[in-house]
């Protein structure tokens, strides 16, 4: 990168206002009265504030959720896995982090039992291995937890009480479902076609009833997720809103109402047909790197990777999607090289694709090597360490889920009545 580049974009970084958190568009549209009742903040707001005294900011509850589908590739690590981290890394004292293996997400689908087993124990291990949920001394980190989700059993006794307030309307309206089964977005669920009606299992049709549950069982004040669960999202915040009325008395003491904090879109293409998502179900284990992957693997995939015969190095992702694929990554991997992946194309234009093919996975390596060292030191324990984490952070998860049971058990006539 030219030194003067670097210069001009760190001014433009000192200069810059702060960004504020994405909000979804789609939550705007839908809650118009709450947007009534929080009107947009001035732009003079932040010199107003100045002059009031400081206070401290509130406690923040974050979880967040993946599936069990072993090692993590690029993709996942970009999308979420990351943003994971930084969240956890600037959490307060007070604020409390759960980041789950939805595992009972997984059944939702035909499961290969002995496969999804090894896919659980994989998932898990990367996530120490990225340092989420590292243990304090010799407890278990309270800031952050991570943990499996059918090792708490609370997840699934809420999502039955959530059921019998959630519609079955509004579940027929969730795209999740109709994406599985490769279904139209206006596919009804109780229509009479067998390709409907067969193929949909109860499961996977009230999978956004079972995401809700996961995410009010610990109050959660925010979740960060991509655009493509915006929808569950919302769903969960109107299922909320919904059963404080009729249990709570309107009030969020109940079951608190979530924000979203929607990451930027890091939508990772696959090295080898970059019109397409970088996926583990994709059978060219070419097209994806895994964040355990060695240096001479990284290397030679990136190497390998589909680009296009034009000369030069620009950002065109419909023109030339695999070189914009590679400069996707490469400022996703470190946003603070350039202001944007067409302005980091303006550092390379005049090389050659080698290398920047080079650069990007000289880059990738140099992040994932701790991560691969440290899976490969978990790994030998033979699981003892992972299993004790795994353990200590079910214990705390069901502690804190615990509390909201009982809240909501006797909010609906479901407790002794003095208890």
């Amino acid at each position: 990168m030219l030194p003067l580049r670097r210069q001009q974009h760190a001014l433009r970084r000192a200069v810059a206002a702060p960004a504020r958190p994405w909000l979804c568009a789609n939550c705007a549209r839908r809650s118009s009265t709450e947007a009534a009742q929080q009107p947009p903040v001035p732009e003079d707001a932040a010199s107003a504030a100045a002059t009031e005294p400081k206070s401290t900011p509130p406690k923040r509850t974050i979880f967040s959720g993946i599936q069990p589908t072993g090692i993590p590739h690029l993709g996942n690590y970009l999308g979420a896995l990351k943003q994971w981290v930084k969240l956890q890394r600037k959490a307060r004292d007070k604020d409390r982090l759960f980041f789950s293996i939805v595992d009972l997400h997984a059944i939702t689908v035909k499961q290969d039992p002995a496969l999804l087993s090894v896919q659980r124990m994989q998932m898990f291990t990367c996530l120490m291995a990225l340092g989420l949920g590292a243990k304090l001394k010799d407890k278990p980190n309270k800031k952050s937890t991570i943990f499996y989700q059918s090792q708490n059993k609370q997840h699934a006794e809420l999502m039955w009480l959530l059921s019998c307030s959630a519609s079955m309307g509004y579940l027929g309206r969730m795209t999740q479902w109709k994406s599985k089964l490769s279904l139209p977005e206006d596919a009804d669920p109780l229509a009479n076609a067998p390709s409907n009606k067969e193929a949909l299992k109860l499961g996977l049709f009230s999978y956004p009833v079972l995401q809700a549950a996961d995410i009010l069982l610990y109050n959660t004040t925010h979740v960060p997720v991509g655009e493509d669960q915006a929808q569950h999202i919302e769903f969960t915040r109107s299922l909320a809103r919904g059963f404080n009325d009729a249990y709570g008395n309107g009030h969020s003491t109940l079951l608190k109402v979530p924000e979203l904090i929607l990451s930027p879109a890091k939508r990772v293409m696959s090295l080898t047909e970059p019109t397409k998502k970088m996926s583990k179900s994709d059978p060219n284990p070419a097209s994806r790197i895994l964040i355990t992957d060695d240096k001479e693997t990284i290397y030679k995939k990136f190497k390998a990777a589909k680009t296009d015969s034009i000369q030069g190095i620009s950002y065109d992702k419909q023109a030339r999607p695999g070189v914009s694929n590679l400069l996707s990554i490469l400022y996703h991997m470190d946003e603070s090289v350039a202001a944007s992946p067409e302005d980091l194309a303006k550092d390379f234009e005049n090389g050659s694709m080698l290398a920047l093919k080079e650069r990007v996975a000289a880059v990738v390596d140099a992040e994932l090597a701790p991560i691969r060292n440290r899976y490969d030191e978990l790994i030998d324990t033979k699981n003892l360490e992972i299993v004790d984490h795994a353990n200590r952070g079910a214990e705390y998860a069901t502690l804190r889920a615990k509390e909201t049971i009982k809240r909501v058990k006797k909010a609906m006539g479901l407790a002794w009545p003095h208890a």
